[in-house]
């Protein structure tokens, strides 16, 4: 990952180093389970105490043996007595190794991003509660529709996020599995119990039927995840960037002291954060079509996958804590201009025109679709609130229709708000 847009955390889990002792924790947790079954002599895991893990001595290994896991091996066992040494990696395939060690990287990578995310939801929580009182126009088509409460904005994108974050939750305990099942999974040395014995101990599930390597299906499901996070949050950037427009002007990202909007343009304040989120957003979801592709390979095992996995899984889990990061503070310092948000919902009465509608609808036998092209030309033609309604009374009158009560400016936040009440009482935040 470029520095740009590191998170430190999650590069830490994906370093060569980190990836090492990963695997030697995985080796040490099988020469513990074959002493608690007596396949080897009591003592040997202690061997390896005291190894230290040197990326430098691996890498000059592989140049030889062309061969990670091995390399890996070798550095290891040359540093302890021979006795110890010879039951290291018994049993095991290199992709016992690799994809146990590759899940114990991603339950550690999920488990910082749903704390992310639950510090996203609180951010969220927070402006709902600061605009649950806000009446807006809302918009359809990118033209207004009826009035809503600002809040609801707010509320729909926690509502997404919250299902994000309970699918993190479910993958992470229903697709994380390790195994310990030899070459094409068929058991030939160990047996289940030895691998349930060493996967317990590093709190991973047994994968079911493994065919030499953990099948691609479960990284794809996460993926998938991160693929529908990312659009989330686009979707959340994407309505910021909308209302930061000059001509809408509702909103505006928070702007620091000596932050500057462009190189030449003194008056400029651009919604950098939300367009950034959403460029990284299609980076993010362009990972689901290699995690599905991955999910593809020849016979029980080949390795297609892992070059690719090598690159694409630490961006993936970088860029989503990176980008769940960066719109918690978005939506924490967003600036809402309450006066003008509000201003737009009291002075466009027509767009009560559905409300109008069905309450005509309710009074008066006439046809709806009488009824519809009555509002419709009142809409049409009215230029102001007053107008609006005088011509409604006037030509209502003319038609014998039974007129509604028109609400009046102080009336309409408070119709809409008990509204949105009901929905966020459901929801509860």
């Amino acid at each position: 990952m470029i520095p740009r847009y590191e998170t430190k955390e999650i590069s830490d889990l994906w370093t060569d180093d980190h990836r090492f002792k990963t695997f030697l924790k995985v080796e040490v947790a099988l020469l513990k389970a074959l002493e608690k079954k007596n396949k080897i002599p009591k003592g040997v895991a202690d061997s390896f105490n005291n190894v230290t893990i040197n990326p430098v001595r691996i890498r000059e290994i592989e140049e030889t043996t062309r061969h990670d896991v091995i390399a890996f091996c070798t550095s290891i066992t040359e540093q302890v007595n021979p006795e110890a040494a010879r039951f290291f990696h018994f049993g095991v395939t290199s992709s016992d190794i690799l994809d146990t060690a590759l899940s114990l990287q991603l339950k550690d990578s999920l488990t910082i991003i749903i704390n992310d995310l639950k510090l996203l939801k609180t951010s969220l929580t927070e402006q709902i509660e600061r605009s649950k009182d806000l009446l807006c126009m809302g918009r359809s088509h990118g033209m207004y529709a009826e009035p809503m409460i600002f809040a609801q904005k707010f509320l729909s994108f926690h509502q997404e996020i919250s299902r994000r974050l309970s699918d993190y939750q479910e993958v992470l305990e229903t697709e994380i599995t390790g195994q310990l099942s030899g070459a094409v999974g068929n058991y030939t040395i160990l047996d289940s119990e030895i691998e349930t014995i060493a996967l317990k101990d590093l709190g991973l599930k047994v994968e079911p039927v493994s065919s030499q390597v953990i099948p691609r299906d479960h990284i794809a499901k996460i993926i998938s995840v991160g693929a529908l996070l990312a659009s989330a949050l686009e979707r959340m950037a994407v309505e910021f960037r909308l209302l930061h427009h000059s001509d809408i002007a509702e909103i505006h990202e928070g702007f620091k002291k000596g932050q500057k909007g462009s190189s030449t343009m003194p008056h400029k304040k651009n919604p950098i954060s939300s367009e950034n989120i959403s460029g990284l957003a299609r980076l993010i979801r362009s990972h689901l079509e290699i995690a599905l592709q991955n999910n593809v390979l020849w016979h029980e095992r080949d390795i297609s996958h892992s070059s690719n996995e090598r690159l694409y899984l630490p961006d993936h889990f970088g860029l989503i804590a990176y980008t769940v990061r960066r719109m918690t503070s978005t939506v924490r310092d967003l600036e809402l201009h309450r006066e003008r948000i509000e201003a737009k919902a009291l002075e466009n009465f027509t767009a009560l025109s559905s409300y109008i509608l069905h309450e005509m609808i309710l009074l008066n036998s006439a046809s709806r679709e009488d009824l519809y092209a009555f509002i419709q030309e009142a809409t049409f033609t009215a230029t102001t609130a007053e107008d609006f309604f005088q011509w409604i009374e006037k030509h209502g009158k003319e038609k014998n229709y039974k007129l509604p009560h028109l609400m009046k400016q102080q009336e309409l936040k408070a119709h809409y708000m008990g509204r949105f009440s009901a929905v966020l009482a459901r929801t509860t935040p």
